[in-house]
């Protein structure tokens, strides 16, 4: 069995145990290539149709291409798309430039996450995040226990040994699961030629640029790169010395910014 296969069977192991565990549960699908890839895992865990509802956080600043993909592959695949939005952050004219980034991050993003998880009764979601895109995510657990008020306990994490998952946790309000954690970036996009998944048109080289992690636009800066196609990109990162998330803004503002989003609750 080759290495991608072999990781592809354990996300897939991972969401069947989901699903069985949980059946008040969602994808949340930032469209990015990550979540796109744990679509896809989905769809092939469950031959072809996904058996829950797929949630988009919708903050008002993606760009214009993340929106036509996501209408586009929620058509195509027969999602049970869900928008969730802090509709009164919005209103209220929340965004980029007012506030600090973790203001921002926090009303767009964790609390219309928190609204929409309390309006459907949602217990678990899978997330597309991996150990190797962040320092603070390589804390995580495949089961990640949230409490009553979304607070992720980074310093109390359950062990995690030869594949044991713990699935519960005492006084969780609801468990995020993270089914691709094992993956790196590489893994990724290696898969995804593999299975020739769509991705954005935004990963690909314009002009002497592309985006290396999608997002909210104001939040996002390009890359210096002539990596047009999924074996351009591949030898790229294969090679590269920066950072993933060095074009994100949450990462730059200080060392703590990301640390502190996720013991909120964002994703």
């Amino acid at each position: 069995m080759d290495q991608l296969t072999m990781l592809e069977n354990k996300s897939i192991f991972i969401i069947r145990e989901a699903y069985a565990k949980y059946k008040d549960i969602a994808l949340l699908w930032s469209v990015g290539k990550d979540s796109t890839t744990l679509l896809w895992l989905c769809q092939k865990a469950f031959f072809g149709k996904i058996p829950f509802p797929v949630i988009h956080i919708d903050t008002g600043y993606k760009f214009p291409q993340m929106y036509e993909f996501r209408d586009h592959y929620a058509k195509e695949y027969g999602l049970n798309l869900i928008v969730g939005r802090n509709k009164e952050a919005i209103d209220g004219g929340m965004g980029p430039g007012k506030g600090s980034k973790l203001d921002c991050c926090n009303e767009l993003k964790t609390n219309a996450l928190k609204q929409t998880i309390a309006k459907y009764g949602f217990k678990a979601l899978l997330l597309g995040i991996r150990r190797d895109e962040h320092g603070i995510r390589a804390k995580e657990r495949v089961f990640s226990p949230r409490d009553e008020n979304f607070r992720w306990n980074y310093e109390d994490q359950p062990a995690e040994l030869w594949d044991q998952y713990k699935s519960e946790s005492e006084g969780e309000d609801h468990v995020r699961v993270h089914p691709i954690l094992h993956m790196t970036e590489l893994d990724i996009w290696k898969y995804v030629k593999r299975e020739n998944l769509p991705i954005s048109e935004l990963y690909f080289s314009k002009e002497g640029k592309r985006f290396r992690s999608i997002g909210c636009e104001p939040c996002c800066g390009p890359v210096p790169s002539t990596a047009s196609n999924v074996d351009e990109i591949i030898d790229e990162i294969a090679n590269a010395t920066t950072s993933e998330r060095a074009g994100r803004a949450q990462d730059k503002e200080d060392a703590y910014t990301m640390q502190k989003l996720r013991s909120l609750g964002y994703m």
